[in-house]
């Protein structure tokens, strides 16, 4: 049986990864007053995005991720002949309507597609799932991964169903923002009213930054630091924690909106590292993608990883 996946341009990997492994991307259009940008999780683009300040004004960015409509031309002009049994892994359904589009539209996929797949000689049924990740960026590619892996191992696609799901509700993703005022802009212009004006104007006041947590479809401040670094250190090192602890996944997941060699410097960083080696756990690293830098800000840090249910303690 051939079985494949399909990420959004949430999802934090890179491309190159992506593609070695058979990973459709569904693409999301950024929208910047007269200018549109296309996150197909080109890092080149997404430095250039970085290096010329173009996220500046992001905040007032609106974003289209896929249709109903193209989600249906996708699969019934090209899956259903691709593939046998397709998972399609969404950013948080709370966050997007990505799940939700996913949802309608593999009704119709199912509906239409046996005329395709006999013209093209395929016999059998085709199948899909659609499996809301139940959290963001970095944390959104350890279902990937981890189905990445399932499927090279030969699993069938009941079983590879069934850890998805349980991952989805035990994958952590975690950020740090370097602009509360920014991330509270943002915030507005979705509607979420979660960083008030006044938190954000104390937190750019104090060099104060949140960490936030996004699991189990919601999203929340889980803890503080007083500056970006040591926000970032305070995360790391919390990670590098879990990893001896353990980890359901046997990987942590990195994205930096900049260059990588300014998330290596970090410090914290070479802490998690020490403690990946020790464990044999895969760190990951990517450059932060469009929608990321958009939404959170540039120079964020994110952090995916998978765990049992535990608090936070920062």
């Amino acid at each position: 049986m051939r079985i494949g996946l399909v990420v959004d341009s949430t999802c934090e990997l890179p491309r190159e990864y992506l593609d070695a492994h058979h990973v459709i991307v569904q693409p999301i259009k950024i929208h910047m007053g007269s200018a549109t940008f296309v996150d197909e999780r080109n890092a080149t683009e997404s430095l250039r995005f970085y290096r010329e300040h173009l996220g500046e004004q992001g905040h007032a960015a609106e974003s289209t991720p896929f249709t109903v409509e193209q989600i249906r031309e996708l699969f019934l002009t090209k899956l259903v002949v691709d593939f046998d049994f397709v998972f399609c892994l969404c950013i948080m359904s709370s966050r997007s309507p990505i799940y939700e589009n996913s949802v309608m539209a593999s009704r119709e996929i199912l509906r239409y597609y046996h005329p395709i797949r006999k013209d093209a000689g395929l016999k059998g049924i085709f199948q899909m799932r659609v499996i809301d990740s139940q959290t963001l960026f970095a944390g959104q590619a350890i279902t990937v991964i981890e189905a990445v892996r399932m499927i090279a191992a030969g699993a069938e696609y009941n079983p590879i169903y069934d850890r998805l799901v349980e991952l989805s509700k035990n994958t952590y993703g975690y950020a740090v923002p370097r602009d509360v005022k920014y991330l509270r802009a943002r915030a507005m212009k979705r509607g979420d009213r979660s960083v008030t004006w006044m938190k954000a104007t104390l937190g750019t006041l104090l060099d104060i930054k949140p960490i936030l947590r996004a699991w189990r479809n919601d999203t929340a401040a889980v803890g503080k630091a007083k500056g970006f670094e040591n926000g970032a250190k305070a995360l790391l090192g919390y990670t590098a924690d879990r990893v001896r602890k353990g980890l359901m996944v046997p990987n942590v997941n990195l994205s930096y909106g900049g260059e990588l060699d300014k998330m290596r410097a970090l410090p914290g960083y070479d802490q998690l590292v020490r403690a990946c080696e020790e464990k044999g756990v895969a760190l990951g690293e990517t450059v932060m993608g469009l929608t990321g830098m958009v939404n959170i800000g540039e120079g964020a840090l994110t952090v995916g990883f998978a765990a049992e249910e535990h608090v936070p303690k920062f």
